[in-house]
């Protein structure tokens, strides 16, 4: 089985060597990890990927050559009783029915409604009005009706009305080896560059070479540095949710910034910017990076692009406690505004088409927060974005 896993991890183009292999089998025959599926998936990873971007893949690998093992080495349980999250029967109302159902109130009255919920159910519903259940008309449970509820244990928005979701989400690391559809998205990164020689000289100059060579009259094997761009980028990229149909543009996006910037540091977020972000998806509640730590990490000189649809509930922005995952103390709308602050150069790329921005009240918000600087991810949008952050050095 190791050696099939192996010959799968090159198929997949990820090195692994000969010398790694045995790296893994002297780690398991010394007992370095306890025997749980969990903690071989980390050693393995650990030994064979060298790159974030190759994360996805050996993922993938995994868990087809080591089938039945993957059932908890990677999930977490959610504090959420499993049957209250089963898809039973939608509930499909007429428009009129749905004319009837009228919102509780105001985000502090919905969430101190379901606080009092709660501490009161003591079991599982189904349909109703009232109770945290599924197949009702509640503001809140999952796949049901309501205009204006808390989505809780739900794979998935379907009405996209629900002003908080609460789940714990799985995202994937994008693949920065995707290949383009087309190399016009690198043309147009192409206008962010300033190209500079600097470190070690690890380079043939061959003209300098020639005329040493000529001068001295015997051979005079002249170095240089490597000359690469030297702008510095920080990436943010927006994840899961309603990211979900963007997955194959964001990569191309990825895979193309990851090979023309040299200087280019990556995160993950989720909807919006919060106190802290990560780099690999899978471990994004033990390995978080603080943003503040972020802000003073790297310089004012780095350019920031944010990657992402701007699509949520404007509470998630605009309030304390409004993300869909943890209770942030401070507001998503006050992060976004330090970022563009700490980076002047700074803009927001979105791959919902622009001409539904009007549509989506917390788009406007973002767009306003970034001082007009959203761009729609298409050719022409990210080539006015890259003149922008010209402009901007």
């Amino acid at each position: 089985m190791f050696f099939s896993f192996v010959d799968e991890l090159r198929a997949a183009g990820i090195p692994a060597s000969l010398k790694e292999h045995l790296t893994l089998l002297e780690a398991l025959d010394a007992d370095v990890i306890a025997a749980r599926p969990e903690e071989f998936y980390y050693l393995a990873r650990a030994t064979f990927v060298k790159d974030e971007g190759l994360l996805d893949r050996f993922d993938r690998v995994f868990g087809k050559v080591f089938k039945g093992l993957e059932g908890d080495y990677r999930d977490e349980a959610v504090p959420v009783p499993e049957e209250w999250l089963r898809k039973v029967a939608e509930l499909y109302l007429t428009p009129e029915q749905m004319e009837e159902i009228r919102a509780l109130g105001s985000w502090e009255e919905i969430m101190e409604t379901l606080r009092k919920r709660l501490e009161e159910q003591k079991e599982r519903h189904q349909g109703g009005s009232k109770w945290i259940g599924t197949a009702g008309t509640s503001p809140f449970g999952a796949y049901g009706y309501n205009p204006e509820g808390v989505r809780i244990g739900q794979d998935g928005g379907r009405n996209r009305s629900a002003i908080k979701v609460w789940d714990k989400r799985e995202f994937r690391n994008l693949d920065s080896s995707v290949e383009l559809g087309t190399r016009n998205i690198k043309v147009a990164l192409r206008r962010l560059r300033r190209f500079a020689r600097e470190g070690a000289a690890d380079e043939l100059d061959l003209d300098g070479t020639i005329d040493g060579t000529a001068r001295q009259g015997w051979l005079d094997i002249r170095m240089r540095p490597e000359r690469h761009n030297a702008v510095k980028l920080l990436l943010f990229l927006d994840v899961g949710g309603s990211m979900d149909p963007h997955i194959r543009l964001c990569e191309e996006l990825f895979s193309a910034a990851t090979a023309e910037f040299k200087n280019l540091e990556f995160f993950y977020f989720h909807n919006c910017p919060y106190e802290a972000v990560w780099k690999d998806n899978r471990r994004r509640f033990e390995e978080r990076s603080p943003t503040w730590d972020l802000l003073h990490k790297y310089g004012h000189d780095y350019k920031l692009i944010f990657v992402g649809d701007a699509s949520m509930s404007p509470y998630e922005i605009t309030h304390p406690g409004g993300s869909v995952e943890h209770y942030n103390e401070e507001a998503g709308s006050v992060w976004l505004k330090r970022m563009a602050d700490t980076y002047p150069s700074a803009v927001w790329l979105n791959p919902v088409p622009e001409q539904y921005w009007g549509y989506t009240g917390s788009i406007g918000i973002v767009r306003e927060l970034m001082q007009d600087r959203m761009y729609p991810l298409t050719l022409a949008g990210l080539d006015e974005a890259m003149r922008t952050l010209t402009r901007k050095s």
